[in-house]
């Protein structure tokens, strides 16, 4: 599999590689859309899987998404947190998935012990017991903001990486 990569990154590995990637590691989170920049289906089309992280935001949560009103009602009415319904749409939408621990992990932090490593890891665990509707599924999926670029910590030349000019 491949990180980070944009179409660009993609186009150009896809020319000269012997084995196509099975999976393309990157950013996917409500206000992006199920299809963020049009890279899943780019990648999907040409036999490449999204496995997705972030989808509270990246390099931490993003306040806005934590604080979405959209988010919020649904994580009220189902007695769930935001951060699970977040993850709940990714994996609905069909992406595999990666979860920070707590929502300050890897942040200054890069180990996970104690109560509130386990907790959160439960509380990751629990995105599997239930489902969004069709249309709460609807409703995230037309979140415009925060919009977010799904490669940004990608090579140079792709279109608005971290660092790049």
């Amino acid at each position: 599999g491949v990180i980070n990569f944009c179409e660009k990154a993609l186009t150009c590995l896809l020319k000269t590689a012997k084995v196509t990637p099975s999976i393309n590691y990157f950013m996917v989170h409500p206000g992006m859309g199920p299809d963020p920049k049009g890279l899943r289906s780019f990648g999907e089309s040409r036999g490449i899987k999204t496995f997705a992280y972030g989808a509270l935001g990246e390099p931490g949560p993003i306040e806005e998404l934590i604080n979405s009103p959209v988010l919020k009602r649904i994580a009220n009415s189902r007695n769930r947190s935001v951060a699970q319904v977040a993850l709940r749409w990714v994996a609905q939408s069909g992406c595999a998935f990666s979860v920070r621990p707590t929502l300050d992990f890897g942040l200054g932090r890069s180990t996970c012990e104690g109560t509130t490593c386990r907790t959160g890891l439960e509380e990751r665990r629990q995105v599997f017991d239930w489902s969004l509707t069709a249309q709460e599924m609807s409703e995230i999926d037309a979140m415009s903001a925060p919009d977010g670029n799904p490669t940004i910590f990608s090579s140079p030349g792709c279109k608005g990486c971290y660092g790049c000019k």
